[in-house]
């Protein structure tokens, strides 16, 4: 079991104190949250094409250059961390793929595809640009859903994790990434129209 699993109350303590400006608690906290960061970074590269040119750890690495300079954030605990950093990797991977010329929605890639049985995992070959588009369309339509596909999928953090980080219930949860999935889905499949 990862080490921000096992004492999420320190590793808690640290984020609040890194986000008041400790930067002595970053310090501490990075050898806590590397292995949770690496697993994050696995599953959002697990979506990539093969012979990707960045690979997990380099993923981990730029996430946490970013994070580096994000100042005085009001972490509330780890899995507000967690969803920042699974935010983050996925838009270093978008941004990636938009600078080596993908073309929006495809560019011989994949679709996404979310069915009712989707489980927080990736498949090979899917299209993360799509998704992130469809994404931020659903965040500007309803931003909590769009947040609980960001935690469950990319951060992969259970039903009552995310309940947690957003303050809301664990049927809320449910219901929202339901509905999620199934309005990703459709806006997935009405971009391989157009």
């Amino acid at each position: 079991m990862d080490a921000i699993q096992t004492h999420p109350e320190e590793a808690t303590k640290l984020l609040l104190a890194w986000g008041q400006g400790d930067q002595g608690a970053l310090e501490r906290l990075v050898p806590l949250v590397h292995d949770e960061l690496n697993r994050i970074a696995r599953r959002c590269m697990a979506g990539e094409r093969v012979g990707h040119s960045l690979q997990a750890t380099a993923l981990v690495n730029e996430a946490y250059l970013r994070l580096i300079d994000v100042s005085h954030v009001d972490w509330q605990n780890r899995a507000h961390f967690l969803a920042v950093s699974a935010r983050l990797m996925r838009r270093i991977l978008v941004d990636h793929a938009r600078s080596r010329n993908y073309e929006k929605r495809g560019g011989g890639a994949q679709k996404v595809s979310f069915d009712e049985g989707l489980v927080v995992s990736l498949e090979p070959g899917q299209d993360l640009v799509a998704l992130h588009d469809a994404l931020t369309a659903l965040a500007k339509v309803d931003p909590r859903k769009s947040q609980v596909v960001e935690l469950r999928f990319f951060g992969g953090l259970s039903v009552e994790e995310t309940a947690d980080a957003l303050h809301v219930s664990t049927d809320t949860v449910t219901r929202d990434w339901k509905l999620a999935k199934v309005w990703l889905l459709r806006e997935l499949r009405g971009g391989a129209q157009s």
